[in-house]
């Protein structure tokens, strides 16, 4: 039985008879007629939201139920407005633009100078590092500085370990960032201890409320804003003995530290649930907004995918996670947290956040109109588990002179398109390259990472000796090559895939054209159930889901995967998205939102990239953006994993010159996670997930870490890349590079 003071029990009647007072308040609050001492004091007196563990929530309130407005169309969810100096969140207003400051705090003019620049890009907020009281006083005179210069752009302070300086900094900014997984304890340990029943669990809440209620007091008489920021990385150890490393940690984590506020009927705060991995970030939001629905909670959300690292990558795992959440319409404030200067996080942040409006229903007619052609459908995704459905590879039948099975990878398949015009004698030897080839004697052979089939719309001629040779030894090794039938009516290839649409592939009853080995359905979405529901029948090598222009994307794309899962269809789903963009970041953003909401939610098996219009990407880069994909996704790892911060002024060294140097010395080691963190605040919790750690630790010194453990401890900078390799060779987890090939033989492709 959970103890509740007398205290506790006499506030939930005073504010509500019937309804728990842990449900949400009236937008009109009582703050202006109760005195501070009215509020609870101790953890006793908080009416804490009923545990979750125990089952008494859902016999309070209910089972778990929806995790956005609609599940049909984008619709953003309704919050309160939080007000932060001149701007404010919710979902009355535009989603906000924020960044984080990467100056040491205490260099006051290069953080106004920084922070201006900011504010000159367009953001709405910048974050800054509050280590100690030094910085808390630096922030007073960057707050006034800003002011004299003209700048109002409201500041919020990013607060570890220091309730005390967490106080006095509020008086000179308008928002406070706490995490509460180290926010209230100082030590960051993984120690784990032991709860023998909730009773046990819930007695350290003493400390908890001790640290925050004098900072919220503080935040409500100054009408400051506060950040609830969990991050999956660095959760306490208290959390992490009694839920474990999961979303469902991070949610509870948070939800006791809204109570405390909630305690002292402060409201002006929102949640964030951030990680390094997309899947645990958008597992942890939905859950946290499916507990707020039920909880009748309106507060705004705060995204971002912590520690995303750089260039395409960076944008690509920041857009899978925050581009997943936005399409459902959860979000009132982005951050893409990228490790290269604040001012070039704008673009991608700017980017989502257009994108996400571009498809809300209320203001947006053609995006209304494209959801509301979908057909109907009932959706059943599991928000509380992640499950990846994987397509029934197709088998390599006997008598057959190529490896069918070796077309698609179980991981997740990469199909790059080609055209005739690269198989050309003097051309194969670079296309192979740019397919990831191995090459011998000029010979191709499948690699690591290798596209595993191709897409052409038109064929070599048949006359043409050197584009059908390139064709058959790529599929002598493996490779699949996927032809439109028509095109192969016209023009037969042995061994190709022919690819058809379901309508025609239904009336033809799956009939191949001439030396075609397996057959590749195209289904748009406009289908209806039924005809859908044959692709069983058909039984395809794969499908390619290529959802027609005058559907949404994203709900026609679930829809075809519900069908699929009631009748059991378990063909291989490829994602063929078709693109006219020619700029590398913006395909990064919209593959993350577009393709990456479908495969965070575990539908699909690979990815096809085909540009439009003039050819601008090269195949290589398109095969090394496919494979990003996947790997943002937690789907297939084809080279070294970084997490790596973004920089802050808590960093102790140039984190964007010895991230270049660690990735130069360390990436070409596929399953290997390595994180690279400016300061112990980032590290060991933040780089959990990680096989090897690089961490900031005094100036000029880092620690390594295998795992969760420091094994070596002040190493200089200047050795400390070596020493991270020498490290990864200690645990078997090193290969050396290969080397290029000197020459390709042109000659031995062409005979």
């Amino acid at each position: 039985m959970v103890y509740i003071s007398p205290y506790a029990v006499a506030t939930a009647l005073a504010l509500a008879i019937n309804v728990d007072a842990f449900l949400a308040p009236s937008t009109t609050t009582r703050s202006s007629q109760l005195r501070m001492a009215d509020f609870p004091t101790s953890a006793d007196d908080i009416l804490w939201t009923p545990s979750w563990k125990t089952g008494d929530r859902d016999t309070t309130v209910g089972p778990l139920g929806p995790y956005c407005e609609d599940l049909y169309s984008v619709s953003r969810r309704k919050t309160r407005t939080v007000t932060c100096g001149p701007i404010s969140f919710g979902s009355d207003h535009p989603i906000v633009r924020q960044t984080m400051a990467t100056t040491d705090t205490a260099n006051v003019q290069a953080s106004i100078d920084q922070i201006m620049r900011c504010a000159d890009k367009g953001f709405d907020l910048v974050r800054i590092t509050v280590q100690g009281k030094r910085e808390a006083n630096a922030a007073a005179q960057i707050r006034e500085g800003l002011f004299k210069k003209g700048y109002d752009i409201p500041l919020c302070a990013d607060m570890h370990f220091q309730p005390v300086v967490a106080q006095l900094v509020a008086d000179a900014v308008e928002k406070i960032r706490i995490n509460p997984g180290n926010f209230a304890d100082g030590r960051k340990d993984f120690e784990e201890k032991v709860y023998e029943s909730e009773d046990d669990y819930i007695k350290d809440r003493e400390y908890l409320a001790d640290a925050m209620i004098p900072l919220v007091q503080k935040c409500k008489d100054l009408n400051r804003c506060m950040r609830i920021g969990t991050n999956h990385g660095s959760l306490s150890s208290r959390v992490l003995s009694y839920y474990g490393d999961t979303p469902r940690g991070m949610v509870e984590s948070a939800i006791e530290f809204a109570d405390i506020c909630r305690s002292q009927d402060f409201h002006n705060f929102v949640f964030s649930m951030k990680a390094s991995n997309p899947l645990v970030m958008v597992q942890s939001y939905r859950l946290l907004a499916s507990e707020m629905y039920r909880l009748d909670w309106d507060y705004p959300l705060h995204l971002g995918v912590t520690e995303a690292g750089e260039g395409e990558d960076g944008r690509m795992k920041s857009a899978v996670g925050i581009g997943t959440l936005l399409a459902d319409g959860l979000g009132d404030t982005v951050r893409v947290s990228l490790t290269e200067d604040p001012e070039f996080e704008y673009e991608p942040c700017n980017r989502l956040s257009e994108m996400s409006e571009a498809r809300l229903a209320a203001t947006n007619p053609d995006a209304a109109e494209r959801q509301k052609a979908v057909k109907p459908y009932v959706d059943t995704r599991d928000i509380k588990n992640y499950a990846r459905r994987h397509g029934t590879l197709p088998e390599t039948k006997e008598g057959e002179k190529v490896d069918v099975s070796l077309f698609l990878n179980s991981n997740g398949s990469v199909i790059s398109t080609i055209v005739p015009k690269m198989l050309s004698a003097d051309s194969a030897p670079y296309l192979y390259k740019e397919l990831g080839f191995k090459t011998a004697v000029g010979m191709p052979f499948k690699d690591i990472a290798t596209s595993d089939s191709v897409f052409m719309r038109t064929l070599p001629a048949s006359d043409d000796a050197n584009g059908r040779t390139g064709l058959r030894r790529m599929m002598e090794v493996g490779t699949g090559v996927i032809v439109p039938a028509e095109e192969l009516e016209k023009n037969p290839l042995e061994n190709a895939v022919a690819l058809v649409s379901l309508d025609e592939a239904v009336k033809s009853d799956g009939k191949l054209p001439e030396g075609a080995i397996r057959l590749a359905v195209e289904i748009d979405g406009s289908e209806d159930d039924d005809t859908i529901a044959k692709v069983k029948d058909l039984d395809p090598a794969m499908v390619f889901i290529s959802i027609s222009e005058n559907l949404s994307q994203l709900h026609a794309a679930r829809r075809i995967f519900e069908i699929f899962k009631a009748n059991d269809i378990n063909v291989p789903a490829i994602h063929h998205y078709k693109t006219t963009t020619a700029d590398s970041n913006e395909l990064a953003l919209e593959l993350g939102t577009k393709v990456g909401s479908l495969l965070t939610d575990g539908n699909g098996d690979g990815i096809l990239i085909e540009q439009v219009g003039e050819t601008n990407f090269s195949v290589d880069f398109l095969r090394n953006t496919g494979f990003s994909l996947l790997q943002g996704c937690r789907m297939r790892n084809t080279k070294t994993e970084f997490v790596s911060c973004p920089s802050c002024g808590r960093t102790l060294f140039d984190l964007q010159e010895t991230t270049a140097d660690i990735m130069e010395a360390t990436g070409h080691l596929p399953g290997v996670t390595v994180a690279v963190m400016g300061c112990i605040v980032n590290g060991p919790g933040e780089m959990a997930d990680a096989d090897f750690g690089y961490v900031g630790t005094l100036p000029g010194k880092v620690d390594l870490y295998y795992g969760k453990e420091v094994v070596r401890k002040s190493v200089p900078n200047e050795e400390a890349v070596d020493s991270l390799v020498d490290l990864i060779k200690e645990y078997d987890m090193w290969m050396d590079k290969e080397e290029e090939e000197a020459e390709e033989e042109v000659a031995a492709v062409a005979a």
